[in-house]
């Protein structure tokens, strides 16, 4: 075949362009049409990934597209910047290669030479290719890795997307830190996720008033970068609508060791572990102590709040219910069936345990708050709180410390060759292991001891009636345990003997 009857296709693809300037892919189509002028090759088509980065499993749609023209028998030759733009990863690799020795394509790189796929020769070039550039990826990552957790161990600002409240260098952006301060202290009372994500939407009807309403941070994001964008002369990007919040990315908020100053990094096996609620706290960064690196950012939340959210996220009877903390009903799931101990359920306008309890939902509601909202009002109530047990909770936290140092220091002692892989899984699943048998101890005693913020305002009986469903719910189950009993039969009033409330 003569070089003008080769017809020859154009693929590019370029990892980030988040402000789609097109710079990168525009000076690897230049090379190519270049390439393909001096060969004197018909030029078929371009093939553009702007944008797709090589890491995860999203779809290259203009290489499948290649890969379909192939298969057809369009194109007798692909021309590429280099070998990792055409690659990506393994498999793509792979399929690449067999699909240009099936048809007999040329592969052709403007930084590079030819690989004929028909040969063996060629097929080891490739392989070759293939495994310099995954190493070249591989030294890059760990020398960006090492760069961002010096970063972390100085206190300094990781580089990125900003969150909610801070700007990109550390400052904090008041409304939006007010509105962060908010989040906490709703869930802190006791309030659902899905009812703070609409609050921030301004939801019709919304149950906390406090909260502002605002856009979603995506949005005010590329509202910014626009901003940017219009100064340096481009052209503005799409704007994602204003749709409402969603509980994730108020989780992703109350989860975020940031706002409570403490300075983060995210090791590779805390991500491969899987464990999302250890992970969040394995972010933080520790030095050769154990203790937690802050961050030279000022905090919005204090460690105290911090640590509380976390508890009440990680608590267990939170995780295992299905609709997490977004009941629709104040006694569901709260209180048990006096006959079996079990918590009733919401059936209708009833509560419910199958077989032995059904009571009217609105009587036992309005009975169980008249008596709640008696008990915040009594001036001695802080009395009759149960009280924390404060010097344990700091020895757990000062144990914990003590498993997190040995880790760091068995993490440098292999750095230093000094242990051997082996030894230092056995020494970290040893004291993780440890770690978690203090945490649950740790948690059930803050979650015991947990008396909400409404038990600390001034007027505690006011701020439960103000209170939303789960502020309200979260109150109930700090003070006391409520039992309903079945109804006497023939008796038509309501008869409070037959619910027991157990103060604690």
């Amino acid at each position: 075949m003569s070089p003008e009857q080769r017809r020859a296709a154009v693929y590019l693809r370029i990892s980030q362009d988040r402000e789609n300037t097109r710079l990168g892919v525009d000076r690897h189509r230049e090379d190519a049409e270049a390439l393909i002028a001096a060969r004197r090759w018909t030029p078929v088509g371009v093939y553009e990934d702007n944008d797709i980065s090589g890491k995860g499993h999203k779809k290259r749609p203009a290489f499948e597209r290649l890969l379909k023209d192939i298969e057809a028998g369009h194109i007798d030759v692909v021309v590429a910047q280099e070998w990792p733009r055409l690659e990506r990863n393994r498999a793509d690799g792979v399929r690449i290669i067999e699909a240009a020795q099936r048809h007999h394509v040329l592969l052709t790189f403007a930084k590079g030479s030819d690989i004929d796929c028909t040969t063996a020769a060629g097929r080891l070039s490739a392989d070759m290719f293939s495994a310099i550039a995954r190493n070249e990826i591989e030294v890059k990552a760990e020398r960006q890795s090492r760069a961002q957790r010096q970063r972390a161990q100085q206190g300094r600002p990781p580089k990125g997307v900003r969150p909610l409240g801070y700007a990109t260098n550390g400052d904090v952006i008041k409304h939006e830190a007010e509105a962060v301060k908010k989040i906490y202290g709703a869930f802190s009372s006791g309030s659902s996720l899905r009812a703070i994500a609409a609050a921030l939407s301004g939801s019709e009807g919304k149950d906390l008033p406090a909260l502002p309403t605002l856009p979603r941070h995506n949005r005010t994001l590329m509202i910014e970068r626009n901003a940017r964008r219009s100064e340096e002369g481009l052209e503005p990007r799409p704007v994602p609508n204003d749709d409402p919040w969603v509980p994730s990315t108020v989780m992703g908020i109350l989860r975020n060791p940031r706002y409570a100053g403490y300075s983060t990094y995210t090791p590779k096996e805390v991500l491969a572990n899987g464990d999302r609620r250890r992970s969040w706290r394995a972010q933080i960064l520790r030095d050769d102590h154990g203790e937690p690196i802050l961050g030279q950012w000022d905090s919005i939340v204090d460690l105290a709040m911090w640590e509380a959210v976390q508890d009440r996220l990680d608590d267990p009877a939170r995780i295992t219910n299905r609709v997490g903390t977004d009941r629709k009903h104040l006694g569901s799931g709260l209180y048990r069936c006096g006959v079996c101990d079990k918590p009733v359920k919401a059936h209708g306008q009833r509560y419910r345990c199958a077989g032995h309890v059904v009571r009217s939902r609105e009587q036992i509601d309005d009975f169980v708050v008249e008596v709640v909202r008696r008990r915040l009002a009594l001036p001695d109530l802080h009395d009759l709180l149960p009280s924390a047990d404060e010097p344990r909770l700091q020895e757990i936290k000062e144990e914990i410390n003590e498993h997190r140092a040995r880790i760091h220091r068995a993490q440098r002692d292999y750095d230093d060759e000094l242990i051997e892989g082996f030894d230092l899984k056995r020494i970290r699943d040893r004291e993780n292991a440890a770690i978690d048998t203090l945490e649950v101890e740790r948690l059930r005693l803050s979650l015991g001891s947990s008396h909400t913020s409404v038990l600390g305002q001034r007027d505690p009986a006011a701020a439960f009636e103000a209170g939303d469903l789960g502020v309200r719910r979260s109150t109930i189950g700090a003070l006391c345990t409520v039992r309903l009993y079945p109804h006497p039969r023939g008796m038509k009033s309501f008869n409070p003997d037959s619910v027991s409330i157990m103060w604690r």
